[in-house]
């Protein structure tokens, strides 16, 4: 069209919107086998990159599954920073698991890959299937034009009885593509996640609801129980309105609670999509778009190697190994820029130079650099890596005294010296030694001991779990720091963050013991659950595939911070976590002290 009449370009262009999408899918698919064999025609790669574009903001789904073929091009995509510790049948193995739940979770719209095959490349994820039987089905259905009823997937299709049984849930059978302009039936139920087995108890409960309504006609043939549907169907409200656990009880079917909520909310709406809507890139999303840049290899403080471009009086422009600009500033080049008249009686074009990261001006797509002697000593612009989300330490006090801690741990290590302190609990052990004392000991044994941080410290060793352990610091006050002996002896007061304590004896009474109480009530918790946070992640999605309609949630301990806990729960598919600190008060939550856990839980549901 465009070739025809080029010069109805710019008016029928008036009324478009024009978004930025990212690229870098479609730049793997541009340079792919499979982009040559769905796109022959088309030499060239900027063309088969802006069609790859165009349909991964129509339905990214598809999209991802075209590169997951054979070949595994999907394993070229950068999904994280730190994937360079996955080898790639780990992380083929992770994308693959992602593509069936999102796949099966919304379904495939079979007329409409029909009429445009791409749109075919999830099959493979379907439940049952896989790529020899989807590539199979795709030819069968692609011969056929068009399907009208799930069950010619069984009969016409030649799907096997139990892949049947397996897959059909996920196929939409729907008025889409060449099915569109027919005028043969099409069951409503076909178009929803309600597998053909529940199909008798959709059109109970659709009945049920219908015969609600004064105005029905109560009638069991087959056109009443479609008008049924229909009527459930075009009338949310009612079926809002219905009671399912007060349905199946008085139909004697209580064993299918959740097969009946499932039906409600399919009739209500079919194939909601659960997943996150399209939203426009924000700025900052377009900037790392356009630039090519990531919030990993462009960030405030970070060295970069930089080429002049041209110079000015005051300023340089210079770019970067990405294309971006990069703007320095006189003041900005040397301490002495005052004794300096011009830049550019000091810099040239072509010049290289190594500089800092000023400041990033993503409205204006450019960076403003540093590369003064000051600044390139100094770390105050130096980029810290994103902590663990559940990371609660003060960092700005955990930077000034980071290189002093590091000295005193590096001597202390070398010079171990041992305490003047008589107590069952104590021993004069390092935190190694510490950990193998307690290994065969139970969750709540502890041991005092002195700390790699000097002889105004001790440290208290908790065992939380098998493998894990908690190092509390005690800080030692009143001593006479010119008195080795005074040094070597227990301190006159004990501190444990801001509480106080006169002796080891008052530690273990006000401290240890409550904290003790607290960590094995989360432990013989109902919902307690063992294992890494993988493994914990794995019981609750076989628990939500037993209760879909429920946020399912357990408690295990955090692995990465010893000494608290980790919330992990599944609203829909994915599970999230969220820390909770133990404390001789009861348990820290979203900043918030609770009790008892039934508290916090209360919480969290009310708040979920």
């Amino acid at each position: 069209m465009v070739e025809e009449n080029p010069g109805d370009v710019g008016h029928e262009m008036d009324g478009l919107s024009v978004v930025y999408g990212d690229e870098a899918l479609p730049r793997l698919y541009e340079n792919s086998r499979i982009s040559s064999e769905q796109l022959p025609s088309q030499k060239l790669g900027i063309v088969r990159r802006a069609v790859a574009l165009g349909r991964y903001l129509q339905n990214p789904l598809a999209m991802v599954a075209t590169l997951c073929g054979p070949r595994k091009e999907i394993l070229s995509w950068k999904l994280s920073p730190l994937e360079s510790f996955l080898n790639p049948d780990d992380k083929f193995g992770m994308i693959e698991q992602v593509m069936v739940d999102v796949t099966n979770q919304a379904g495939l719209d079979i007329n409409l890959a029909i009429s445009h095959e791409w749109l075919f490349a999830p099959l493979q994820f379907i439940s049952g299937l896989g790529p020899w039987k989807a590539a199979s089905l795709q030819r069968s259905l692609v011969r056929a034009g068009a399907i009208f009823t799930r069950k010619d997937f069984l009969t016409e299709h030649k799907l096997g009885n139990k892949v049947f049984l397996n897959a059909v849930g996920f196929l939409r059978v729907r008025r889409s593509g060449l099915a569109a302009s027919s005028s043969q039936f099409i069951d409503f139920l076909d178009d929803t996640r309600i597998h053909p087995e529940s199909y008798i108890l959709a059109q109970e409960l659709a009945r049920a609801v219908y015969e609600e309504d004064d105005t029905a006609d109560a009638n069991d043939d087959d056109d009443a129980l479609e008008m049924a549907i229909e009527h459930a169907r075009d009338r949310p409200s009612y079926l809002k309105n219905l009671d399912v656990e007060e349905y199946a009880r008085d139909n004697r079917r209580q064993d299918k609670i959740e097969t009946f909520y499932d039906i409600k909310r399919e009739l209500i709406q079919s194939f909601e999509d659960w997943r996150k809507q399209y939203e426009e890139p924000s700025q900052d999303e377009e900037f790392y778009m356009i630039s090519g840049e990531t919030e990993e290899t462009l960030a405030e403080g970070k060295m970069v190697q930089v080429t002049v471009c041209r110079v000015q009086a005051q300023k340089a422009i210079c770019g970067l190994e990405s294309g971006m600009t990069g703007i320095l500033m006189k003041e900005d080049y040397t301490d002495e820029w005052r004794d300096l008249n011009e830049l550019s009686d000091r810099l040239h074009e072509g010049d290289l130079l190594t500089c800092k990261i000023k400041s990033i001006q993503k409205n204006r797509y450019q960076v403003l650099l540093v590369c003064k002697d000051s600044e390139m000593r100094s770390d105050r612009l130096q980029n810290n890596q994103d902590l663990d989300p559940n990371y609660h330490e003060d960092q700005s006090s955990l930077l000034r005294e980071q290189d002093k801690t590091r000295k005193e741990k590096e001597g202390a290590k070398k010079h171990f010296k041992q305490r003047m302190i008589v107590h069952p609990r104590f021993q004069n052990i390092t935190a190694d030694e510490a950990m193998e004392f307690l290994s065969d000991k139970g969750p709540g044994e502890s041991i005092f001991h002195p700390s790699s941080h000097g002889p105004s410290y001790l440290t208290l060793t908790l065992k939380i779990h098998d493998g894990v352990y908690a190092h509390k610091e005690i800080v030692e006050g009143g001593k006479e720091h010119k008195d080795i002996t005074s040094l070597l002896r227990i301190g006159k007061t004990l501190k444990i963050g801001e509480d106080t304590f006169e002796d080891l004896d008052e530690v273990m009474d006000r401290y240890l013991d409550p904290l003790v109480t607290r960590l094995k009530t989360m432990l013989n918790y109902r919902k307690f659950r063992t294992g890494t946070k993988r493994e914990v992640d794995e019981l609750l999605k076989s628990e939500k595939g037993l209760h879909p309609m429920q946020i399912v949630y357990s408690f295990g301990v955090s692995h990465e911070h010893p000494g608290g806990f980790i919330l992990t729960y599944i609203r829909s598919t994915n599970p999230h976590h969220e820390y909770v600190g133990l404390d001789t008060k009861g348990f820290r939550f979203r900043n918030r002290m609770f009790e008892d856990i039934d508290q916090l839980v209360a919480y969290f549901q009310r708040h979920c």
